[in-house]
This record gives structure tokens, sequence and C-alpha cells, in this order.
């Protein structure tokens, strides 16, 4: 089966994820996200919210159900879907002997050639703010600046779809308000889809366009955060959630 609406950046439909034998990390997950919005995953612990990233990043492959990315089929064409993706892992690794320069160059080096490899070299130190810690080893880096690296790589190669798995996560109050601003930027200036998950529901607020609610990998609300409080009567999305999940 094939899906047609190539409006959509990314058309998840019937997912299943299922380990070993009983292990059911999704459950007939459905949703999609529209070209140039930022859509938000939100949900406790073992929702399916990284299963789901994984899945549309081509890491790992559905048990059933089907993924889209800009209308091509992540399981039957995975090299054409990564050639217009990048994802952010909630843990996000480095090569730890190399300089955090060095590291950037590397890391774009597999999606630009010069002189446009140079440009976005230059844009990634940029946007990371490490300045004279890049000439260090990532060895040496706190957690906060390899997630500072490796963001700044990933906004820096602009790609179609963007995905990030917990974006500030390890991040002081101040560097989360500045990545915060990068993603809005780049969403809005470059027209980069995002796709995030969160457990920060201001950061969520802030952030999306559009939200979806995943519990027991199910999605189980959807909507903008304006929408989704007002329909529940709901000061917060944290107490959206509660309602919600007392549904089900």
């Amino acid at each position: 089966m094939v899906i047609e609406q190539v409006s959509y950046a990314v058309v998840v439909k019937d997912l299943y994820k299922i380990y070993g034998k009983s292990s059911v990390a999704l459950n007939g997950l459905t949703f999609s996200v529209n070209q140039g919005e930022i859509y938000a995953l939100i949900g406790p612990n073992g929702s399916g919210k990284t299963t789901t990233l994984r899945i549309i990043a081509t890491l790992i492959k559905p048990t059933r159900g089907i993924v889209e990315v800009y209308g091509v089929n992540v399981v039957k064409d995975p090299l054409k879907v990564r050639s217009f993706i990048n994802y952010l892992p909630e843990e996000a690794g480095a090569y730890r002997d190399l300089s955090g320069e060095d590291f950037v160059k590397f890391m774009l080096s597999m999606r630009y050639k010069e002189p446009d490899l140079e440009k976005a070299v230059e844009e990634a130190i940029s946007i990371s703010g490490l300045g004279r810690d890049l000439k260090r080893p990532v060895r040496t880096y706190s957690k906060g600046m390899k997630r500072t690296l490796a963001l700044s790589v990933v906004l820096a190669s602009k790609p179609k779809l963007l995905i990030l798995d917990e974006p500030t996560a390890g991040l002081d109050v101040e560097k989360a308000l500045f990545v915060r601003e990068l993603i809005k930027k780049y969403n809005r200036e470059h027209g980069i889809t995002v796709l995030l998950s969160s457990h920060n529901m201001l950061e969520v607020e802030y952030l999306a366009h559009r939200v979806g609610i995943i519990y027991r990998g199910k999605l189980i609300g959807e909507g903008s955060p304006r929408e989704i409080k007002e329909s529940l009567n709901a000061e917060n999305l944290e107490e959206a959630f509660v309602k919600l999940k007392t549904r089900v």
C-alpha cells in the first residue's frame, strides 16, 4: 500500500513495534506531520516516543505499519530518506578524540562538498557558541557542551526534516532558551520541518504548532497546545495529559 499524501512531511499509519514475543512499544500509532511545521510528541517514559522517532529516522524497522517521509517509505528506501533528514538522539555521542571543530567538519563532510562544506562548518561553529572550546577534544566536554555541538551540526546541515529527541536534555536554562530560539529560527527562515519529543511541557507549548500525545504506544490526543488545553479545560499540557489518560 502506498500513501499518496505527499503534502505531508511525515505519515505514520497503523504503526506497531513489538520486541520479543510480547513487549509492545507501539500499538497502532497513526499521525501525520505537515510540511514546515514543528510537531511534538509527548508522553511518559515508555510510551513509545523514542521508538517512533528511531523508526522514522530509519534506525530500526517496525513490526508492521507504514511510515513515509516526504512520500518515501522508510523501510523500502531508507537511503533516500536519510538524504533529507537529520536525527539528534537523546544521548548524542561524538568522536571523543576529535576536537570539537574537527567533529563538526567530519560530520558535515558526509553531507556537503566544498565550497558548501566550508560555509556549513562556519555556520555550525557560530551556532555552537563554543568559541575556543572547539579546539579541545570532545572527551573533555560536559554533557551540555556535547549536546550543543551535536545540535549545531544537525541545524547547519539544513535537512528537510529535523528529528530531535529531547533537544534540550542536559542544558542549563540559558542554553536551553538559546536552543529553542534556534529551532524556531531554522523552522521559520529555512522552512525546516521539525519533529521532536520532549518531557518539558513548557518547551513544547513554546515550540510546537501541533502536539501528539502518546500513551502505551497509541495516540490519545492531538492538536495545537491551545486546542488541547481548551478542549479539556486544562491549564497546561501536563493537566491535559492526566485527563486524557483517565479516558483510555
